[in-house]
């Protein structure tokens, strides 16, 4: 038995966001399931989740110096966003370049690159996966901080080849060490000690002095 247009944009709206009410779901019926669709591809035509009430009536996610503040924030989000595809396709990058507050130890880095994710994951993955070697939540994740060209950590380039992009059988572990050469340098920009002072700001950080700038294949 087919579908009739109102499951089908259901469907829709689940996989592309996060489910709709039915006024919601009559009206894309009403607008089209192709006109919809383009909707949802072009979330910078939708308004952005307006955070007011949740920054003055819930301060700890204005700041997110905690873990549940953040949590919070993002919550709200998926709550309220007029743009699901955006923000679904954040949630979905955020599970597959894996970063976590158990290591980073600030929610407001996480934050920051699920941010990014937001700005750039419906885009060119190219791009995306320059953006996620410039991030500095996933510089600490993966060690790049400590990489140097006298002592090259590979952490971060196994994982681009491994996990984020080639997968296992479609590199050399020749590629391994020329990516992790290659990221040598990209590090975090010093700040000053966390305690007693509290959080900082995580920057990337070229270093050239720190680059190996050898030929690499």
């Amino acid at each position: 038995m087919p579908l009739t247009d109102l499951q089908l944009i259901a469907h829709l709206f689940r996989r592309a966001g996060f489910g709709g009410t039915r006024d919601e779901l009559e009206k894309a019926v009403a607008k089209g399931y192709e006109a919809t669709v383009e909707d949802l591809l072009h979330p910078e035509a939708a308004p952005p989740v307006d955070e007011d009430v949740l920054q003055r009536y819930y301060l700890d996610v204005k700041e997110s110096f905690q873990l549940d503040g953040a949590q919070t924030g993002w919550v709200y989000r998926l709550i309220n966003t007029q743009r699901p595809l955006e923000e679904k396709m954040a949630l979905f990058w955020h599970g597959l370049f894996a970063t976590g507050f158990n290591k980073c130890d600030d929610p407001r880095v996480i934050t920051q690159q699920v941010a990014m994710f937001r700005r750039h994951g419906l885009g060119n993955f190219r791009e995306l996966v320059v953006e996620l070697s410039r991030d500095p939540a996933m510089i600490f994740w993966l060690d790049n901080c400590e990489s140097t060209g006298v002592a090259p950590n590979e952490n971060y380039g196994r994982e681009l080849l491994e996990l984020f992009s080639m997968g296992i059988g479609n590199y050399f572990e020749d590629d391994v060490k020329a990516a992790a050469r290659a990221f040598t340098g990209w590090t975090l920009a010093s700040t000053l000690p966390r305690q007693p002072y509290g959080r900082f700001d995580w920057h990337l950080e070229y270093r050239p002095e720190l680059h190996d700038n050898s030929e690499k294949t």
